[in-house]
This record gives C-alpha cells, structure tokens and sequence, in this order.
C-alpha cells in the first residue's frame, strides 16, 4: 500500500468523529526514530462507522512506525474476528483476519515541500479498519451446512429444477 505525501492527513471525517483519539498520531510531536503502538477495534468501533459491511468484531494490531526527517515508513499487522452477513442466509457469519501491510510517504517525489510532517497525521484506528476492510472477500457465505437451516429450506423450495429453454443448447 502506497502513501502520496501530497496525502497528509489520512481520513479527516473519520478522524473527527474517532473516539479513540489516541490512535490519531502526530506526526510533529514525534522525535525521529522508531515508534510502536497498539491498536484496538472493537464491536463499538465498527458499530460508529456508516455504510460498513462489518457488523461487529475485535480486532488487535501493532503499528511499527520509522520516523525520519522526511518521511515515514509504517507497518500495520492486525489480527482478529470480524462478523458480516452472509449473503446465503443472511445470519451474521465470522471472518478471521490475519495481515500485514506496509505504508510509507512517497520518497520518489522530490518535491519535499508537499510533505510537511510538521503538520501530519496518522489515524492509525483508520488505516487499521482499511487492512481489515480489503481481507474481506467479495462474496461472504457460511460453509456448506453452516448457512441458517430455516433459510436453506426456504432457498431449496425456489430452486428451479428444470433447464431454461433460452440456454438449453441440446435442443438445437
């Protein structure tokens, strides 16, 4: 995952609305050097988000950041459960998410002036639900067997058995 520095503060709604303001790092109040910090979301976090697809969850994770003069480096692990619903039954269904990404400021740029780590910021409560959101896969169902037994019978009482004669291709 890569940063522009032309990017300085990284989500700013979400940062005014973050209860768990200690996640939010100033850049400016760090001296240079290597610094770690703990993460934690829980079910009230992902429950202050709109439009999230996570329902609930807890979620731990380390944040390694390397402070230079100049730039950054940050590696984010998180590891944790997550429950969204699953698009079969519609029940609440567990996702275990385990991965780590790396951020940094974008060094190819030569233009230093559009980084200003005098005025930076890192929610790291944000990027933290951003590594969890992308582990998320597209389609999200139980196992076989696993889905709600009342909704699987409904479902076995609409599937069609018969072929669809527009696709039946053995007709021709």
């Amino acid at each position: 995952m890569r940063i522009s520095k032309k990017s300085s503060t990284f989500a700013p709604d979400f940062a005014s609305m973050s209860e768990n303001s200690h996640n939010i790092i100033d850049l400016s109040r760090l001296p240079v050097g290597t610094h770690s910090f703990d993460i934690q979301l829980d079910s009230d976090f992902f429950a202050s988000l709109e439009k999230s697809e996570i329902l609930s969850g807890t979620v731990t994770g380390k944040a390694t950041l390397n402070l230079r003069e100049e730039d950054y480096q940050l590696s984010i692990a998180v590891h944790g459960t997550v429950f969204v619903v699953c698009d079969r039954c519609l029940d609440p269904m567990p996702l275990d998410i385990n991965d780590e990404q790396e951020i940094w400021s974008d060094e190819e740029n030569d233009d230093r002036s559009t980084f200003n780590i005098q005025h930076s910021t890192l929610d790291l409560s944000w990027l933290a639900y951003e590594i969890v959101s992308i582990n998320i896969p597209l389609v999200h169902s139980h196992q076989p067997g696993e889905c709600n037994p009342q909704m699987e019978l409904l479902l076995h009482d609409h599937l069609c058995d018969e072929p669809d004669p527009e696709n039946d291709t053995d007709a021709e």
